[in-house]
């Protein structure tokens, strides 16, 4: 049976334990056997996060140690795939630089706070991901990232819909939803999530449950061609 890690925690105005529900029903749905922990000490054992199929991080503005973000890193480039939305993401660790790194953005702001209303734009053609999706409108936080340039855009959405100082800029096409690779391993963030009711729509979840799967499905390819994540490392000082 495929083993999913979820983590939850951390500030709880982003409902983790709400959306840890949302992610167990999908992955338990699709035959997951699903483990949910409150503690990043669960990402101390690299060999059992190793075993994983998936890794879902629900988890925002929190502290972690090398000693627990160093397992994580060194499971995803082995095929583990690593998956979350919002906060619980990629605003999980604003200190921790090697966590960027691999998911593949921060979060900096949400101009208007919660309520903002907006549209998702789906990337026609950009990943079997986004097959039969439809543009649709959310009304929650719209979410601003500073990005790696090596992600692959699934979806956007266009700022500013409220004015700021970033409103000088013009008009900036954001990403929404992204995938990107880490070593032999899957990354997939959504920043869709500040509640999780924004699951509620069935667009907005479907979209999210194949990017669950898409980033697990990782680990089987790494098995199945014996992939090492050893071709990737280097002594070279990277932090």
């Amino acid at each position: 049976m495929k083993q999913a890690l979820i983590v939850q925690g951390g500030w709880d105005g982003h409902e983790p334990v709400q959306v840890s529900e949302v992610f167990v029903n999908i992955l338990r749905g699709e035959g997951f056997s699903v483990e949910i922990s409150d503690t990043l000490d669960a990402f101390l054992d690299v060999e059992k996060l190793k075993k994983l199929h998936i890794i879902v991080p629900v988890w925002t503005m929190g502290k972690i140690t090398r000693e627990q973000v160093q397992p994580v890193i060194e499971a995803v480039a082995s095929g583990v795939g690593i998956a979350g939305c919002h906060g619980g993401m990629c605003d999980s660790f604003r200190d921790s630089v090697e966590w960027q790194f691999m998911t593949g953005g921060q979060w900096v702001s949400h101009p208007g706070g919660d309520g903002v209303e907006y549209i998702v734009n789906i990337k026609k053609y950009s990943s079997p991901i986004v097959e039969g999706l439809e543009d649709f409108i959310v009304k929650s936080e719209h979410y601003y990232l500073h990005i790696d340039p090596a992600i692959e855009v699934l979806a956007t959405t266009r700022f500013p819909a409220v004015k700021w100082y970033h409103s000088s800029n013009g008009h900036v096409d954001m990403p929404v939803v992204w995938t990107k690779r880490w070593g032999h391993g899957r990354v997939f963030y959504n920043s869709l999530g500040h509640h999780a009711d924004v699951f509620d729509n069935p667009v907005a979840l479907e979209f999210m449950k194949r990017g669950l799967l898409w980033a697990a499905q990782g680990k089987d390819i790494a098995l199945e061609n014996n992939l090492n994540a050893d071709v990737f490392k280097s002594e070279d000082k990277m932090f």
